[in-house]
């Protein structure tokens, strides 16, 4: 892995927090699902505990281990386990990040005479501007995170983001040509999720560098939208790039979801999953199970098989374990995507968003 290629605070994280304190996250979110305790997995492909064989307790010389708790608080535990994880690393990438550029810049500063402090001035901070109209621009272009908020109230907020989001950029590029001069080699690896992918819907060859995983709802209007960032991705990818869905729809305030969710795994029998996705999100407003079924005979799908598929809830199992599976790893929304088992938080990103971790996944495999 090449240690310039992570030379940098991760944009999903250093740039999302500053949006995420002015606007929601943009997603489908059902509240009781989010407060509910997730009900025991069928599916497998969760966070594991490295320590699951460590003994516990002991009684009657029979030694209960960690592995032995999932009966009683193996939902809650995987959850807990799994945020461990995940925020765990992304304090470590940004701690590591911060210190080796300390490290460069002291060296820099140095080699010049200068203090620390009068080098991040003269190099990064001097030329860096925000206009009125990058503020307004900025806030025309987020109308969707920021529901309706006055930019008389953001404009301080938003001023000091894109002060902060410059300086990073800056902070990057020069202190990514410093460490040219330097033996450099960063250790830390990211936090991932193991998925159970076999006989799931996949769009992309089984040898692409990057898997996204993506729990879904076909009802959920912000999936429909992220669906066309997933198309470019596609585009801009092509090869290097598979797309796995799983369900997770949201049927407290989704009503047609559940049997959409179905329905797409009937589809997925006959090879044609994809197809039906498509026609769904593209008809959102048109998921009953009549809807459902006359898409299926437009599609050309053998009629009486997907009908009875459909009626008779042959997948009903699998929707569930994939509703659980989200629920162990704290999905309480959608979309909710997995770069190669890594999590971007935010719901429906921005296309550059999820091209960065991309990115970032294809320079630590040299690709």
């Amino acid at each position: 892995m090449s240690a310039l290629s992570t030379l940098s605070i991760r944009r999903p994280v250093a740039a999302l927090l500053p949006i995420l304190l002015l606007a929601s996250i943009v997603a489908c979110a059902d509240e009781v699902t989010s407060q509910e305790p997730a009900s025991r997995r069928a599916a497998t492909g969760g966070p594991q505990s490295a320590a699951s064989d460590t003994p516990l307790a002991v009684v009657d010389g029979v030694t209960i281990t960690r592995a032995d708790l999932d009966e009683f608080v193996g939902d809650e535990l995987a959850t807990l386990e799994h945020q461990y994880g995940s925020q765990l690393f992304e304090l470590l990438e940004a701690g590591v990040t911060q210190a080796v550029r300390q490290r460069l810049l002291e060296s820099e500063a140095s080699s010049r005479g200068m203090a620390v402090g009068d080098l991040v001035v003269e190099e990064i901070e001097s030329e860096i501007t925000v206009t009125e109209a990058d503020i307004v621009a900025w806030y025309a272009g987020n109308q969707a995170r920021l529901q309706g908020r006055p930019l008389e109230t953001l404009r301080g907020p938003i001023r000091q983001f894109l002060w902060d989001e410059e300086r990073e950029a800056r902070m990057e590029e020069f202190t990514r040509g410093l460490a040219e001069g330097h033996e450099l080699v960063l250790m830390v690896e990211p936090y991932r999720v193991d998925f159970d992918i076999e006989d799931y819907p996949i769009s992309g060859p089984s040898n692409a560098a990057v898997t996204l995983v993506e729990f879904s709802d076909f009802e959920c209007p912000y999936c429909n939208g992220f669906a066309a960032t997933l198309d470019r991705v596609k585009e801009e990818y092509g090869d290097k790039v598979r797309l796995v869905y799983k369900q997770f729809p949201l049927a407290q305030i989704h009503a047609d979801a559940i049997k959409a969710s179905e329905a797409s795994l009937c589809a997925h029998e006959q090879g044609k999953f994809w197809e039906l996705h498509d026609a769904m999100f593209a008809e959102q407003a048109s998921l009953t199970v009549v809807d459902l079924k006359e898409k299926a005979g437009r599609l050309e799908l053998d009629q009486a098989a997907f009908d009875a598929c459909l009626d008779t809830g042959k997948y009903a199992a699998e929707v569930e374990a994939d509703l659980q599976e989200g629920a162990r790893l704290g999905i309480d929304g959608t979309p909710a995507i997995f770069v190669n088992g890594r999590p971007l938080v935010g719901g429906a990103v921005p296309f550059e968003m999820l091209a960065e971790l991309i990115d970032d996944e294809l320079a630590r495999i040299g690709r």
